[in-house]
């Protein structure tokens, strides 16, 4: 019998108010005058202004109707639980601080919304394999695209907290140094998403491969500029191979896990 909806309705309130804060904080940064894009450091591994996690949150959505069918109350209440409200928490202050050039305390945020989704993504992947077109859609296309983002969120902040202004300092042989590290963590990144499973986590991946393309077409100093397209151009090979591998699965039936790993977050 499906659940009552009043069951757990504190927790699915709570859900939809946090998403109006996680929501809301993005909003009131871009459109405000002193807005985020417009007002910040820009550093070396800057990406173009076009990157940003606005339209995430459009895709989580529809995540907060889906709560009321009996399948995405398993995942989003039974498994994620509390974990979205306190990314919601932790999002709305990061974008804040980031937007009031706060560097190192929205460092330190972003570390800890990057955690948090870091959290959800391993309980939707590993706990709640899709099993229909609506978990992918409205619960594993978005928290994938959102973990490859805070990934790159977290590099963006840490060159703002302690990196050189482009605006002010040219780029010394250290700097170029630690942007090409940078740039092929990025790269690892992606490809360690496309052969994490067998068939790899294409939306992620996708996540890495935009934020590399928007940092060529940021950064104009020849080295990082054309050192951020090769990684880029590696990247896409990553999303490719994923994207293959996601067709490959669904052609075969869908995604197979061991039978502990279908074991229910909670029992």
């Amino acid at each position: 019998m499906a659940d009552d909806w009043k069951d757990q309705l504190p927790l699915k309130v709570i859900n939809v108010l946090v998403y109006l804060l996680f929501l809301g904080s993005n909003i009131s940064t871009i459109f405000v005058p002193t807005d985020i894009y417009t007002h910040y450091k820009d550093t070396y591994i800057t990406p173009s202004h076009g990157h940003s996690s606005f339209g995430l949150h459009f895709l989580i959505f529809p995540l907060k109707s889906y709560i009321q069918l009996d399948s995405g109350k398993r995942v989003i209440i039974d498994g994620i639980s509390w974990r979205f409200p306190l990314l919601g928490v932790f999002n709305a202050v990061f974008v804040n601080l980031w937007a009031s050039n706060h560097h190192i305390l929205s460092f330190i945020f972003a570390i800890l919304v990057s955690s948090t989704v870091s959290h959800i993504y391993y309980i939707v992947k590993k706990f709640h394999t899709p099993s229909n077109l609506y978990d992918e859609l409205l619960v594993h296309l978005p928290f994938s695209l959102y973990h490859g983002w805070t990934t790159v969120l977290v590099v963006l902040t840490a060159f703002e907290s302690f990196g050189a202004d482009a605006s002010k300092v040219a780029a010394s042989p250290a700097t170029k140094a630690w942007v090409f590290v940078a740039l092929l963590f990025l790269e690892s990144t992606g490809a360690t998403y496309a052969f994490s499973t067998p068939e790899g986590d294409f939306p992620a991946a996708i996540a890495i491969t935009w934020a590399l393309f928007a940092i060529f077409d940021h950064q104009h100093t020849p080295f990082i500029h054309w050192s951020a397209l090769v990684f880029a151009l590696l990247s896409l090979l990553w999303v490719i191979k994923g994207a293959y591998g996601l067709v490959t699965t669904w052609r075969r039936g869908g995604i197979v896990l061991e039978d502990e790993e279908r074991a229910p977050l909670t029992r």
